[in-house]
This record gives structure tokens, C-alpha cells and sequence, in this order.
């Protein structure tokens, strides 16, 4: 199924520099399955669900980009 977001997700991917992507709306309207679809055009990614994982929030207490992506790559899967 085509989605508007997939054009959006698209243009950001190519974007030089692009920020971290955070994906927010109404329950129910596909955006789970709209980023795990996006997420094979990467060979590594992190999904962060804060309603599955609340906890993750703490991660995100203050904008230190190098501790936030330190706890990230901690608390990743290993691939």
C-alpha cells in the first residue's frame, strides 16, 4: 500500500544532512508499518517504541548527542 509518508521518508533519506527521524500521529494509521517497511533501506537501524519502552525516555533526558547515541548503541540488539 502506498502511503503519502513513504514520498516524505524518501526525500528525507536523501537529504545531506538530515536529523534523526521521529515519527509522530493518530493511532492507527500505519506508522509502524510505514517505518519498518522504510527501515530495508538500511542495513542497521533503531526503532525506539516509547509505548512499548517507556523507559527509553530517560535516554533522552538532555540534547548530549554523543551520550544519547552511546546508550542507543547499548541498548541496540546486537545485528
Amino acid at each position: 500500500m502506498k502511503r503519502n509518508v513513504e514520498t516524505y521518508l524518501n526525500e528525507w533519506k536523501t537529504r545531506k544532512r538530515r536529523k534523526p527521524l521521529i515519527i509522530r500521529g493518530a493511532r492507527q494509521v500505519g506508522k509502524t508499518w510505514s517505518v519498518d517497511n522504510f527501515s530495508k533501506n538500511f542495513p542497521y537501524y533503531i526503532k525506539i517504541d516509547f509505548e512499548e519502552n517507556p523507559e527509553a525516555v530517560s535516554i533522552f533526558r538532555d540534547n548530549d548527542v554523543k551520550r544519547i547515541t552511546d546508550e542507543l548503541a547499548m541498548s541496540a540488539p546486537e545485528c
